[in-house]
């Protein structure tokens, strides 16, 4: 018995039209830019499926000190009807790199913009900061949207978080 598979199509270009990303010169935010930030529509909103973003060169500076602050940024979410657009997505983080604040609350900003963004069903922001002074700081932001399975996904990996735990090591990436 044979199935009728759906046949999966490519995007067409009204679906893109309004994208200013892939345009030949980028323009890149030299302070903190939420703005830039673009979603599509995901195709598949009734399935579960993560989907991981690692930026290995993130940058924020000291609020304090002025200096610059390093980190890999691991973006983990499981979206609903909206996904976020890489390129919009890399030069958000970009954004970081003249914006003041601490390790914390550049993790936890970049989870609100995108939760804003988004509304996904599950979606964390790790920060794995190069240490300074000795220190390592590796802070975690997350959200579940109201549904009992993401509620218990959020609760579970919140309480089960532990530094390197969602993210990985980068001999992985290259």
């Amino acid at each position: 018995m044979k199935k009728n598979l759906k046949k999966q199509t490519g995007r067409d270009t009204k679906e893109l039209k309004d994208f200013a990303l892939g345009e030949t010169k980028t323009d890149y935010p030299q302070t903190y830019a939420p703005e830039v930030l673009e979603a599509f529509d995901n195709k598949n909103p009734g399935k579960i499926a993560w989907t991981t973003f690692v930026c290995t060169e993130f940058t924020s500076l000291c609020p304090k000190t002025g200096q610059p602050d390093f980190a890999k940024i691991f973006i983990n979410y499981i979206a609903d009807k909206k996904m976020v657009e890489s390129k919009s997505a890399k030069l958000y983080l970009f954004s970081f790199r003249n914006h003041g604040d601490f390790h914390e609350d550049c993790v936890q900003t970049i989870c609100d913009d995108l939760v804003k963004l988004l509304k996904p069903k599950y979606l964390e922001v790790v920060g794995e900061f190069t240490p300074r002074g000795g220190i390592a700081i590796f802070p975690y932001a997350s959200y579940g949207n109201k549904e009992k399975f993401y509620q218990d996904l959020w609760q579970k990996r919140l309480s089960e978080f532990a530094p390197g735990k969602y993210s990985m090591e980068l001999s992985k990436l290259y």
